[in-house]
């Protein structure tokens, strides 16, 4: 049964969402942000996850097929694309990495040793690559054009979201009898940035959400100085009443940016917070279960307009499932310590920035 969350969300509710999901779902198992839309391998992984959580395995087990079908030699994919073209061909580190994160819920959620096994050459490339961008202080580059050549500057997000893609790897890597210890090394390596030199080891942009909550999502800034680092800027991006800014300088309230916060906050104990928030994502649900992507205020104009996109749904549904917290797979980002641990590289006292 899906993770029904008493008040909150129905297991009917859910259901009705991962159908919706598993109906955009094209034949070659791509997961489009809408029907007719682009997917990128990011947030058709996370569309995967939830068609798991709502009990469409087949479907989730189809989604990682077409990564692995359309994986490069080189291990990683473009950023977009749309039916069977690619529409930028942009080799986006973090979004390479986030197979790991998905195969490994898979397998929580299904136990299934042989997708694991099958999945395993997909992982192990995927992180190789992504991590021959990662620099000597620990962070790592954005991207690479197609012709190799790598972008030269960094982002919190993905490297936030990297770390935490990078231990999702190491556990599947321990479950099959693999010794990664250079994963290990790394993922320390890029914790240690984050922690300590965000100022000068990523390109700032404190305006975006997601640089403000993603460190703590990742696992890397976690207990009570996870807690402090939300708290710290938690006005700057709730608007009252709707949920959390895309940016804190515009009334864009997004469903994915407010659920997100919600496990993060569930991921440093603060379960009212975390409940406050995604109670107030269930504002953009549609009828049919979709959920409208954002939303402009005062006004309540959709934004971008007429959109209800899959990932969108997909981040509602891994809150439902984090907030439940009775699932195989309800841990994997609430809980700071369900992957293996980071291991300490800290030279110098931990400090609390906003």
């Amino acid at each position: 049964m899906p993770p029904e969350i008493t008040r909150l969300l129905t297991a009917e509710q859910i259901t009705t969402t991962a159908d919706a999901i598993a109906a955009t779902q094209s034949r070659s198992g791509m997961i489009p942000w809408f029907t007719g839309g682009h997917a990128d391998p990011w947030n058709h992984v996370e569309a995967a996850m939830a068609l798991d959580i709502g009990g469409h395995h087949t479907g989730a087990e189809a989604a990682y097929q077409w990564l692995a079908d359309v994986q490069r030699p080189d291990g990683s994919w473009h950023q977009y694309y749309i039916g069977e073209d690619i529409e930028q061909d942009k080799l986006d580190a973090n979004v390479i990495a986030y197979v790991a994160a998905g195969t490994w819920h898979h397998f929580l959620t299904t136990s299934d040793a042989g997708f694991l096994e099958t999945m395993w050459p997909v992982v192990e490339s995927a992180i190789d690559f992504v991590l021959e961008l990662q620099q000597p202080r620990g962070e790592i580059l954005w991207a690479r054009h197609p012709n190799g050549t790598p972008w030269p500057f960094a982002l919190l997000t993905g490297s936030s979201s990297i770390a935490h893609s990078i231990r999702c790897a190491i556990a599947i890597a321990i479950e099959l009898g693999h010794e990664r210890p250079d994963w290990e090394l790394s993922v320390a390596r890029l914790a240690h940035a984050i922690r300590f030199h965000r100022d000068e080891a990523f390109s700032p942009k404190r305006r975006w959400a997601m640089d403000w909550y993603y460190p703590v999502l990742g696992g890397v800034l976690s207990g009570d100085t996870g807690r402090s680092h939300l708290d710290s800027r938690f006005d700057a991006f709730l608007y009252e009443g709707e949920g959390i800014r895309c940016v804190n300088d515009r009334p864009w309230v997004t469903g994915a940016e407010t659920c997100e916060c919600a496990i993060a906050y569930l991921g440093v104990g603060d379960t009212e917070r975390a409940i406050e928030l995604f109670v107030l994502a269930q504002q953009l649900r549609e009828p049919d279960g979709r959920y409208i992507t954002g939303m402009v205020h005062p006004e309540r104009n959709l934004f971008p307009p007429g959109e209800r996109s899959t990932y969108s749904s997909a981040a509602v549904l891994l809150a439902a499932e984090a907030l439940n917290g009775t699932s195989p797979a309800a841990g994997l980002f609430a809980d700071h310590d369900f992957l293996p641990a980071i291991i300490d590289m800290a030279d110098e006292p931990a400090r609390d920035r906003p």
